[in-house]
């Protein structure tokens, strides 16, 4: 954790201000207050007891705008008012005091905006006197929970896509009012969203803006006639209408031909419209009518009569339907069309070479965007069925957080004057840890992430290669002792990975050391007997020595392991092979 100074603004919400919490946190402080008690040091943590979404991760954020609360932090003469109209007993004394008051005595300690954090971690630490140090809890609650929730979300949803997905936040509409929408636009862009479509969002934080065009827009165009034959001149074509119209003929979508009824007029000319107003970011939604039968046939003409005027359109949006499916369906169609027309199959003899290939460009780099209530779940099954969506557009179970609506991020009390305080409970997990403490994140030497380890703010910091016995703190049969010795496991396990070039291919042993990495012993066990099962070892003999070395894991120390799996990956090996 590290000290934060303030910072040199205040809350981007007005509605942030001292009035912005409960009513005890207020009649707290006049009892502290009362009793002379007010100055007294205390310190705060904030954590939480669980990780959201049932999952094994949570993503820290909202700490900006903390900082920019404890730094205006001031009682304007109106909420004074209002203070004493709900404390009518109080003395005028403590609205003189409240009238001084700020946070400048107040030291905060926080882990880094965005950094993964576990349950029971100090995020935040908050040392100062007593009465203020209460008095904010709730609005830095206010100002953690939702946005550490809704970042977390973003970034189960990068996670479920990969990294070469994009990721578009559309969920002001959906979102809790007008602050839930732009928390949601910022802390999913912090999770990993590549942009948002709420403008607002977009000016204030900087974040990418994108959009396409609604339902509505494809509707309120009926047939061509809405459009001028000869006003709609783009780059290298007169009549954008014209030309679209002459890769309808070329491409045999006749609206004549019994096979083509389905296309829509009026959904060609929306499609046009919206081409010559924006021919560098043209993006057609398809799926108003019929997404195969009419949608994609309307686009291809007019995004290849765009690639013949010089342009080239960004893709299509698919927001109902079966996803996978439909964009596979649409790829389908795209890479048909760019074959035909490089084979010449689809004459179009009015272009040139240079067109042509524009043409054949376009259409192999048409992106595909879906949307559609779209959750994590919904991700990760397009993606076990090999779908070919480019982008997706997530709003309403994002910015909700429909599985999981709220963090659950706690304030508590772990020391008063040096002294640790403890809230005990009957129920373990409500259980406080006392006392002032620091997380430290254990790193391997091949830098992956160990355990994160709370020591007490008067200890000192673990050492690099020190032997740390490390205690899970309400459950005392987890434990793990870190120290060199995994190292020295890596580099024994490394030369056994190059005896073995006989047993496996390159690729298996590369999984093979993979695992090992990863210190997961029974996992490289189980692996390694499948590669001595697969080169005929005489069974009774694998048997009793794969025993042999899972007893040693658990009951015997490293070296003797160590010594034991030498001796099943050479010493058999030797023998029965």
């Amino acid at each position: 954790m590290t000290e934060f100074a303030a910072s040199q603004d205040g809350p981007r919400n007005p509605l942030v201000n001292p009035l912005l919490t409960d009513f005890y946190q207020l009649s707290m402080a006049y009892a502290y207050w009362r009793q002379n008690r007010h100055e007294e040091r205390a310190c705060f943590e904030v954590f939480f007891r669980s990780n959201p979404f049932g999952g094994e991760f949570t993503v820290f954020a909202g700490l900006e705008e903390v900082l920019r609360f404890i730094d205006s932090f001031e009682f304007k003469e109106d909420e004074i008012d209002f203070v004493r109209s709900i404390l009518p007993n109080a003395e005028d004394a403590f609205f003189a005091w409240l009238e001084r008051l700020n946070c400048k005595k107040i030291k905060m300690f926080a882990i880094k905006e965005g950094t993964v954090v576990f349950p029971y971690e100090p995020l935040l630490r908050i040392e100062g006197p007593l009465a203020i140090a209460q008095m904010i809890e709730t609005t830095v609650l206010n100002l953690i929970n939702y946005p550490s929730l809704v970042c977390t979300n973003a970034a189960r949803y990068r996670l479920a896509v990969g990294s070469e997905k994009k990721l578009f936040e559309f969920g002001a509409r959906r979102a809790q009012g007008p602050d839930g929408a732009l928390s949601a636009s910022r802390y999913a862009y912090m999770g990993g969203f590549d942009g948002t479509s709420h403008v607002l969002a977009a000016k204030l934080f900087s974040i990418p803006v994108s959009g396409t065009q609604a339902h509505a827009f494809v509707q309120s165009f009926t047939s061509l006639d809405d459009l001028p034959n000869d006003s709609l001149c783009v780059g290298h074509v007169d009549s954008l209408k014209l030309t679209a119209l002459q890769w309808r003929k070329e491409l045999g979508y006749n609206e004549n031909d019994p096979k083509f009824y389905h296309i829509h007029d009026g959904e060609f000319a929306a499609f046009i419209a919206y081409a010559y107003a924006f021919p560098t970011k043209f993006i057609a939604l398809v799926d108003t009518y019929s997404t195969l039968d009419s949608g994609l046939k309307n686009f291809v003409c007019v995004l290849l009569a765009l690639a013949q005027a010089g342009f080239i359109a960004v893709g299509c949006r698919i927001d109902s339907g079966d996803l996978a499916y439909l964009s596979l369906c649409a790829q389908d169609l795209f890479q048909q069309l760019a074959n035909r027309i490089e084979s010449k199959q689809i004459q179009a003899s009015w272009l040139t070479n240079t067109q042509r290939s524009d043409a054949i460009h376009a259409l192999r780099t048409q992106k595909i965007i879906a949307s559609n209530d779209i959750n994590e779940s919904v991700l990760l099954s397009l993606r076990d069925q090999n779908h070919a969506i480019d982008a997706f557009g997530v709003g309403t179970h994002l910015v909700t957080c429909h599985n999981q609506p709220a963090l659950g991020c706690v304030y508590k009390l772990v020391e008063i004057n040096n002294k640790p305080t403890i809230k005990v409970s009957n129920d373990l997990s409500k259980t406080t840890i006392p006392c002032a403490k620091q997380p430290y994140r254990l790193i391997s030497a091949h830098g992956l992430m160990l355990l994160d380890l709370l020591v007490p703010t008067n200890h000192a910091a673990p050492e690099i290669g020190e032997r740390i016995l490390c205690r899970h703190p309400f459950d005392h049969q987890k434990k793990k002792r870190m120290s060199h010795q995994l190292k020295l496991f890596l580099s024994i396990s490394l030369c056994m990975m190059v005896a073995l070039p006989k047993l496996c291919n390159l690729d298996l042993r590369l999984m093979i050391l993979k695992i090992m990495l990863k210190n997961s012993f029974v996992s490289f066990v189980m692996i390694y007997f499948a590669v001595l099962i697969q080169h005929h070892i005489k069974f009774p003999s694998l048997l009793n020595s794969s025993l042999f070395l899972l007893v040693s894991l658990n009951r015997m120390n490293l070296y003797v392991s160590l010594l034991l799996n030498y001796y099943i990956t050479v010493v058999v090996r030797r023998t029965y092979t």
